[in-house]
Order: C-alpha cells, then structure tokens, then sequence
C-alpha cells in the first residue's frame, strides 16, 4: 500500500475528496487520448488540396461523376464550394478531367469553332458563331469583380441590300452580382460599351442591362423611359447643389455661417438635335469672288470679199491680187519718198470672253450636346448684420450691390441665356421651436440606449439569481455532506500521533506533491468548519 492510500485511510475526507475528484481526473484523460487518437488518424491519413473552386452545380456534378469513374476519393470544403483530393492527385485529377472538357464552366467561347460539322449549312454555321461571341462577351464580363455570372444576348438582324430596311442589332445582358455588391454608373457604361464595342454596327445605346433582381441598370436617354427621367433629375440636381456652394462658399467667409442662405433652380435641356444648313450669300465683286473657269474667244478677218457675180466656177475662183499705185515716182535726187497703199478691203474683229465665278456657299452640320443650360435661376437671403451695440441692423446698397455682383461671377450669370438673380436682406427667426422631452431625438436615443443596457443588467441578474447561485449552494450542501467532522482522538492516540507527527508532515507533504487539489480541497472544508 503506497504512503497516499495510507493518508486517505487515516484522514477519511482525504479518501472522499480524492474518490471526488476521480471523475474529473478520467474524464480529462480521455479527453487527452481522444485528441491523440484523432491527431494520430489525421496525420496518418492523405493531405487533401483543392482541386476546383467556385464551381456551379452542373461542373460539379460532372466532376464528381468523373471522379468516382476513375476511383479518386474526394471531399468537399466546409462551404461546399470547392472540390478537396489527394494533394499526390492534382495535377493528375485536373489533366484527365481537362481532357474529358471539364471542367465546362457556365460559358462556352470559340472553343465551338474548333470542331467544325462537315455539311453544316450556314445558317449552322452562323448560330455557332453568335453562341461563341455570346460566349466570349459573357467571360469577359465575369472577369469584373462584383459580377459573379453574366450571360449575353445578341439579336442580329439579316443583311439586306436595301438601306432603308437595314435594322441595327441590339444585346441584352444579365448580370449575376456578388452578395452586397452594386455597379456605378461608369461601370454600367464599361459594360454596354465592352459588348457595343465587340459587335458590328451595334451601338450601347441599344444595350439593356439587367441585373438578378430584374433591376434596369442601363438606361437610353433616347428613349425617355424612366431610367432616363433619373438620371436627368440626378444630373439636375447636381447641378443646383454645385451651384449653391459656390455662392455659399463665396459669401460666407464675408456674412458669417447662418447669415446667409440660397436655393438655385435650373433648367436644362435634355433633348438631342441635329440641324443642317446651306447658306448662299449675296454676289461679290468680280476682284473678290473666286474665279472657276474663263474662257476668251478672238476671231479676226482682213482681205476677204463677200461672194459676188454668178454662182459658178468664175465665182468661186479668189479675186486676183490688187496692185498698189505709185503716188510719187521715186526721186533720185531726194532720199525722202513717200508711198500710199491702197485699202486691201474690208477686215472684221470678233472678240467674246466668259468668266465663271464660284459660288459662295456654306454648309454647316451641327449637333448639340445633351444637357446644355437653358436658364438658372437663383434666390438668395442674407441676414441683418448686428452693430456695435448687437442690434440688427439691415445692409447698405452698396453692400447688397456687391453681393450681387459676386454671385453673379460665381454662378457664370448669363442675361441672353435669361438668368435671374434676387438677393434679399431680411432678419432671420433664429428662436428655434421647443421640442418636448419625449419628442426630442436626442432624448428618445439615449433612452433606447439606456433600455438596453437596462434589460442586459436585468438579464444578467437573472441569470445569477436563479441559476447560477442555487447551483453553488446545492454544491457547498453537498461538500459540506461528504466531508464529516473529524472526532478528537483520545489521549492514546494523541500521543501515538505526536510521536508520528513529523512522519504526518513528509506524508502530508509527499500527498501534496502527487495530489495538490485533493489536499486543497480538504484544507477549504477544514476552514469553512472552523469558521461554522
């Protein structure tokens, strides 16, 4: 028998705390052993790693179809969107699963056109190429981030030789976004412009975008729908809240904040025209006009008779030549002579010249953007200013005047546009309404907070007063049951156990090594009989 079993035979509340305390002692061992075992079969076993993620349910079927066909054990992740396999079978897994075509994702691209059917017709042919482009367009959109599916639609129409029966293609887009995840505008336009942009003649103003929920996203401003409608009015009011702080901006460092208060309202034309024009001025002078073409025409005749006598041979011979006579005979003596020929007959001069002169003309193509201003109108109300004495007192005109012209010069004031401005000097009501305490916000918020915390004391004190403290009182009943009182000895044994005290004081100590909370145990129940 070991020195313990001999001390829990001598002190009986030794023996019963320490047949207590078993239990706890058994229950901790197999606890340990339990973690071992599965740490031991943990380890023993395969290492398993991800073979796909993110997969649907059709891929997911098939792959686990194809698994068990080639006898590859496998696991799913705790969120069961990824497929876990022996990390010795990976690389091994993926490449016969690639090349059974999985796995097939929810878009096919033109992986379609590397097959091609012999003797398919081309309206085949045809369909093939739009489910590839269809396809591609859907990846490229899944590459977004907040975009988790996408599926495209294209609607092309048949060519047609005649123009006026030519029909532009339009697209539709679904879109599948991540939980918690919306698109702005400028990634909306990305979209409609990445499918225009991948798809002849076909414009983003004919792609309709729609996400899961069936919300529009993409609205065409041609079509005055009520997409556009909000996104008009959200333009328009951008506009008047910039336009109001500027004019704040301007004037509070001047006023003081609270002297002075605006609202701006505008109106802006959202319809879209094109206009055309031909203009021809009024006729230039011939050194300032252009000159296009000029044409000069000389005819000269000298010598020539008219026809005369009678028609024949005689008449058609030329007339012979006529002989020039001598007016003077020249002198041999006078180096001066002078000669006179006769008129050879009658000579004509026909000269006509034309000048052609370009046109002035201008042709003019203008297209006027969408959203232009057309008139601003703005109110703006300034407080009295306090004199020296803290009277309200109202501004001067000058003052007012100055106002004006700075907000004139924030707000670009325009009088052929038709602005108006109307600056008003009045004394603001600053007597703020008195709010009863039940109604007053703040007030109802620090309620709501002290209600709670209230109602988690009133929790917590439950809790202690009905359930946990009865249990420690059942547990002192029942520690002070088990552990009885020991009965004095008698003077025999007082003196047997005096001669065996310091052999009490090694066991007491030794049982303390071995067993520390039993000894604990005992020593409380000692203290609190002492203390009864």
């Amino acid at each position: 028998m070991s020195r313990l079993q001999e001390l829990a035979e001598r002190f009986p509340v030794l023996k019963r705390v320490t047949e207590m305390s078993r239990p706890v002692q058994l229950a901790a061992a197999s606890g340990v052993i339990a973690l071992a075992v599965g740490a031991a079969i943990a380890l023993s076993g395969p290492k398993y790693k991800v073979l796909f993620s993110n997969l649907g349910d059709k891929d997911g079927g098939a792959i686990v179809s194809a698994l068990d066909k080639m006898q590859v054990p496998h696991r799913f992740s705790d969120n069961g969107g990824a497929i876990l396999v022996p990390s010795d079978k990976v690389h091994e897994a993926r490449m016969k699963l690639a090349e059974q075509g999985l796995p097939q994702g929810g878009n096919v691209g033109f992986e379609l056109m590397e097959n091609p059917k012999f003797g398919a017709s081309q309206f085949a042919e045809q369909v093939t190429y739009q489910r590839a482009v269809e396809g591609e367009l859907a990846r490229s959109i899944e590459a977004m981030y907040s975009v988790t599916t996408a599926r495209v639609h294209l609607a092309i129409p048949k060519q047609t030789l005649f123009v006026r029966e030519r029909k532009q293609p339009t697209a539709s887009v679904l879109l599948t976004l991540a939980p918690g995840r919306v698109l702005g505008d400028g990634q909306i336009a990305a979209i409609a412009w990445l499918v225009a942009s991948s798809v002849p003649d076909l414009t983003a103003e004919n792609v309709s975008i729609v996400d899961q929920a069936g919300r529009l996203l993409s609205s065409k401003s041609s079509t005055g729908g009520l997409g556009a409608n909000e996104t008009h009015l959200k333009y328009t009011s951008e506009l008047e809240q910039r336009t109001a702080a500027r004019v704040l901006s301007i004037l509070t460092p001047i006023l003081g904040a609270g002297n002075v208060h605006t609202e701006v309202s505008a109106v802006v034309d959202f319809n879209l025209r094109e206009q055309t024009s031909e203009t021809y001025r009024p006729n230039q002078k011939p050194e300032l006009a252009a000159v296009r073409s000029e044409q000069t025409n000389n005819s000269a005749q000298r010598g020539v008779m008219p026809a005369m006598g009678v028609p024949g041979a005689l008449a058609n011979e030329p007339p012979p030549a006529p002989n020039a006579a001598i007016v003077n005979a020249p002198n041999q003596n006078d180096g001066n002579t002078t000669t006179t020929e006769v008129d050879r007959g009658p000579s004509s001069t026909n000269v006509s010249s034309t000048v052609n002169y370009e046109v002035d003309r201008t042709i003019s193509h203008v297209k006027e953007a969408i959203g232009q201003l057309k008139r601003l109108s703005v109110a703006v109300v300034v407080n009295y200013r306090n004199d020296n004495e803290g009277k309200p007192q109202p501004l001067s005109d000058t003052e007012i005047e100055q106002i004006q012209h700075l907000v004139r010069e924030a707000i670009g004031y325009s009088e052929e546009r038709g602005d108006s401005l109307k600056v008003a000097n009045v004394p603001f009501n600053n007597v703020e309404p008195v709010v009863p305490l039940w109604k007053d916000p703040e007030i109802i918020e620090l309620a709501k907070a002290a209600g709670q915390y209230l109602a988690f004391a009133l929790l917590l004190a439950f809790v202690w007063f009905k359930v946990f403290k009865p249990l420690l009182r059942a547990r002192e009943a029942e520690m002070v049951e088990v552990a009885p009182v020991i009965p004095m000895p008698t003077p025999e044994e007082a003196k047997q156990q005096a001669d065996s005290y310091d052999d009490n004081v090694n066991a007491i100590r030794e049982m303390a090594k071995q067993d520390p909370r039993a000894v604990s145990m005992a020593l409380r129940n000692w203290i609190k009989n002492d203390d009864e």
